[in-house]
């Protein structure tokens, strides 16, 4: 299943690619999410080819009603992480794809097209960018830690939620290295998987954001909770919390301070 799901996301990449370097019709879902019609031609892309080739799962993708779809045996699917980026020409874009079964992790692909990069994973057999083997940082000082995070949409229409956002910012930056805002979820936590960041959190992600990118970080090592520090729910938490493991515990302690 692996080869057929990469064999038909390279070929959305080409889409993807094609749109990068194009003029975008944009259309606004919010006052800070927007959406192109490339956004919907690689959904459809990927819809119609994964319906076709996996008869046994349903698809859950963003741009669509999932109304009617339940959670079990699914692909979830993010035809643009980072549309603003891919609109604005930042080469932090990607196409993420997660496999599971029975709501457990299966099968994790994160596609950067313009900056060729392929992460994947499999429960069990390890994690993988560009067929080269990953693995989390071993840094475990937390003031030495390089992290990364995200904005949410709601800052623009919800202060409750950016003061949160500051506050915790405010909270972390002292005490890490540095922090990261590159706009990619997905590609975050590919990035805590490959060692380049020992850490990643953010709020009101949607489960097409991190399902693929959670799978490739667990298999290279590192550790998804909630803000507690509890297992991480796809479609409930309001929090993710990524690391190498190894700073795990001092990131959600300055986290909820």
């Amino acid at each position: 299943m692996k080869d057929k799901l990469i064999e038909i996301i390279k070929e959305a990449g080409e889409i993807m690619k094609e749109g990068y370097f194009c003029k975008k019709d944009i259309t606004f879902k919010a006052k800070k999410d927007l959406v192109t019609q490339y956004d919907l031609a690689i959904e459809n892309f990927l819809k119609e080819k994964f319906e076709y080739e996996f008869k046994d799962f349903n698809i859950i993708a963003e741009e669509s009603d999932n109304t009617s779809k339940i959670f079990s045996d699914s692909i979830i699917v993010d035809p643009i992480d980072g549309t603003t980026n891919f609109v604005n020409k930042v080469p932090h874009t990607a196409i993420s794809v997660g496999v599971y079964k029975d709501k457990k992790p299966y099968i994790g692909i994160v596609y950067n097209p313009i900056l060729n990069q392929l992460f994947y994973a499999i429960v069990n057999e390890g994690a993988y960018c560009n067929d080269e083997k990953i693995e989390v940082s071993d840094e475990n000082n937390f003031q030495k830690a390089l992290l990364s995070t995200g904005f949410p949409y709601s800052s623009g229409s919800c202060e409750d939620d950016l003061n949160d956002v500051m506050r915790k910012m405010k909270n972390v930056l002292p005490k890490c290295q540095d922090i990261r805002r590159l706009g990619s979820a997905a590609l975050d936590l590919c990035y805590v998987a490959n060692g380049t960041y020992e850490g990643f959190y953010e709020m009101n992600l949607k489960a097409w954001d991190v399902s693929a990118g959670l799978i490739i970080l667990q298999e290279a090592g590192g550790k998804v909770s909630n803000i507690d520090g509890n297992e991480y729910k796809l479609f409930e938490n309001k929090y993710i919390v990524a690391s190498n493991n190894k700073i795990h515990k001092d990131l959600i302690k300055t986290l909820n301070l």
